[in-house]
């Protein structure tokens, strides 16, 4: 077993069926203790309200801190599931958690980063890009995520839009939440050359590559961020999956980079793209797929079972396709991976 390097380790945590363990310090949750450990559990907030952590405790009796219902309801606490994110070992605990991977050679760092370049893609959407110190590596994978480190020690999370090979800079696509204290500062009085604090990289969103099942990519608003990063990262590795594109909006704005997505389907022959508008007005002019983006899906695709999905966006767009898949197209709840924003002060990117 791994020991705890952040004092004594009272509690083992043996995860199935992949015969992973580690040590949890007293009174450390358990995914923190994995995360330091190099156990790649599967995340998303860190927080308790997303529920991508949640998975089956065996054995064993945790406390959970501050966490959402909707994250983990008392039912399913009750039938003993737990959030990693927020689940403080009693004993030691066996946990089942298909989805389990070696994250490799990839240290979560603190370090300074500069804006380089600000550009509005839609009235409410700016892209970023951040350059990283010179002297410094930043290793990370398509699909993950970094937090900026505020002033008052609040965070804010956003992920990655291009693949590390794209860089060394980093692509961030921000929506901004008026009222919320990050995304105004982007949208109000920051300047291009403005240093900013952020740590990373985290998360556990980013492409299976032990598989050759074909991919279903959903995105829901600037949830396309690390969608495209993972578009740029099986272009470059030359993957040759069918990938399958859905990327929804309320107004076709909302599909901010649409050009992009289009002129990607040419340089990658597997490729489809199908954007999808829920609440087109007649100015739009909109003579796409309409509706719900998970319900093109399945339209298109009413079998599932052989297939992987990535999806990334709002809650409810990400639990309603969780649900409905698994439900009415027989996809494996192990071949679904999430990155659902949560609230404003989570991965809400505000």
């Amino acid at each position: 077993m791994t020991t705890s390097s952040a004092g004594a380790a009272p509690f083992s945590v043996l995860v199935q069926p992949s015969g992973r363990s580690f040590g949890v310090a007293d009174g450390e949750a358990v995914l923190s203790a994995g995360i330091r450990q190099g156990v790649g559990l599967p995340y998303g907030c860190k927080d308790g309200a997303c529920g991508t952590c949640k998975c089956k405790m065996l054995t064993g009796a945790v406390h959970h801190g501050t966490h959402q219902s909707k994250a983990l309801s008392p039912e399913e606490e009750a039938a003993g599931w737990i959030l990693t994110c927020c689940a403080v070992p009693e004993s030691d605990l066996v946990l089942e958690s298909r989805q389990v991977t070696e994250l490799g050679a990839l240290p979560i760092k603190k370090m300074p980063t500069r804006v380089t370049t600000m550009e509005r893609k839609s009235p409410d959407v700016m892209m970023m890009q951040l350059q990283l110190p010179a002297n410094d590596s930043f290793g990370y994978r398509a699909g993950q995520y970094v937090e900026f480190i505020l002033k008052d020690g609040a965070r804010r999370s956003y992920s990655m839009a291009n693949a590390p090979h794209m860089g060394p800079h980093i692509e961030l696509h921000i929506r901004h939440m008026p009222g919320g204290k990050f995304t105004d500062h982007v949208f109000g009085a920051m300047k291009e050359k403005e240093i900013l604090r952020i740590e990373g990289p985290y998360g556990s969103f980013f492409l299976r590559e032990d598989s050759d099942k074909p991919i279903i990519l959903l995105a829901s608003g600037t949830g396309f961020a690390p969608i495209k990063a993972l578009l740029e990262h099986m272009q470059h590795q030359g993957s040759q999956r069918p990938v399958h594109l859905y990327w929804g909006g309320r107004r076709p704005a909302d599909l901010y980079m649409d050009d992009w997505a289009k002129t990607q389907v040419h340089a990658m022959p597997n490729l489809t793209y199908v954007p999808v508008i829920s609440d087109a007005l007649a100015e739009d002019q909109w003579t796409g797929r309409t509706g719900f983006v998970h319900r093109a899906v399945l339209d298109d695709f009413p079998d599932l079972s052989g297939h992987q999905v990535y999806a990334c966006g709002a809650p409810i767009v990400v639990d309603s396709a969780r649900r409905d898949f698994c439900a009415q197209a027989r996809l494996s709840p192990d071949e679904f991976y999430a990155d659902a924003f949560t609230s404003e002060a989570d991965k809400a990117h505000e």
